[in-house]
């Protein structure tokens, strides 16, 4: 599709990537229609995967999370940046000494991935910089010895500013990331999450299906939105988290989504999908019809 619309879109697509926080839930409730809509859209036979920038949490947390809230999920439904980050790594970096500013959880999952781990600023190739509410002068001191004396490169998960959450949110990878970069005056290399062709690449991957054909659907016009276009995917941004009508109505062309929706069963508004037990060629016949 390549007419810009304002609306919903008029048919199924193929396959869907969502984003999580959001999109599908805040906190720990699912966003209005969001479980039944992903229901219906696997009742048709459509590949889904759940993308997020949030490295807080492994695949399978997610998977868990989502199941508690009714919505069907296995750690292979789960795309996160630390993936991104890894398969990155594996690619340029594979026998690189890592200085990581970022949580355990992150920190486990780089060891256990083979990567060589160091705490010493001299020593590090890379600093990886993540959302991290550990955070703190002594990390940033470390980092600064590492890229600006050292020399190291530097990588980041992801460029939210901030993450939402019921409460108003949290600083997010971006506002680590910022610090580091202003007083090293050294600019990430990579920054691995959406709106990242790696992560891009990882969410088609476990899709199956052709980017033309797929739709990213999510809450941020700088992430979601960019990701999608970036990737010749079709962007639904959905007005349940961080980007209001106002912010839709002042974006530049780059960002602009296709299709706009005030909450998630706006994906199915007009669309024909039958029981279960049709197959999806059979689905997609009553769509065209």
């Amino acid at each position: 599709m390549t007419a810009e619309h304002r609306g919903p879109p008029p048919a199924l697509f193929d396959g869907y990537a969502f984003d999580l926080d959001g999109t599908v839930y805040l906190g720990d409730t699912p966003l209005p229609g969001a479980v039944e809509t992903i229901r219906r859209i696997r009742q048709a036979g459509r590949p889904v995967v759940f993308v997020t920038n949030n490295p807080l949490h492994s695949a399978a947390d997610y998977a868990g999370k989502l199941r508690g809230l009714g919505v069907e999920a296995t750690t292979a439904d789960i795309v996160t940046a630390t993936d991104a980050l890894v398969s990155y790594l594996r690619s340029s970096g594979q026998q690189a000494r890592l200085l990581v500013l970022g949580e355990t959880l992150l920190v486990d999952t780089l060891s256990a991935a083979g990567f060589s781990l160091t705490q010493e600023a001299a020593a590090a190739d890379i600093v990886v910089v993540s959302f991290d509410r550990t955070f703190d002068y002594p990390k940033l001191l470390a980092a600064y010895r590492a890229v600006r004396l050292g020399g190291a490169r530097l990588v980041a998960t992801n460029p939210d500013p901030y993450c939402p959450t019921p409460d108003g949110g949290l600083p997010d990878c971006a506002a680590m990331l910022a610090a580091v970069q202003a007083c090293t005056g050294a600019v990430a290399e990579a920054v691995v999450g959406k709106p990242s062709s790696h992560m891009a690449a990882a969410v088609l991957d476990r899709l199956g299906v052709a980017a033309a054909s797929a739709a990213v659907v999510g809450d941020r016009l700088s992430t979601d939105m960019v990701m999608a276009r970036s990737a010749g995917m079709a962007g639904v941004l959905v007005l349940t988290g961080a980007t209001s009508p106002a912010d839709v109505a002042a974006a530049e062309a780059a960002v602009m989504p296709e299709y706009v929706i005030q909450t998630m069963p706006e994906l199915l508004v007009g669309v024909p999908i039958r029981h279960e037990a049709a197959t999806s060629r059979e689905t997609r016949d009553l769509e065209r019809a």
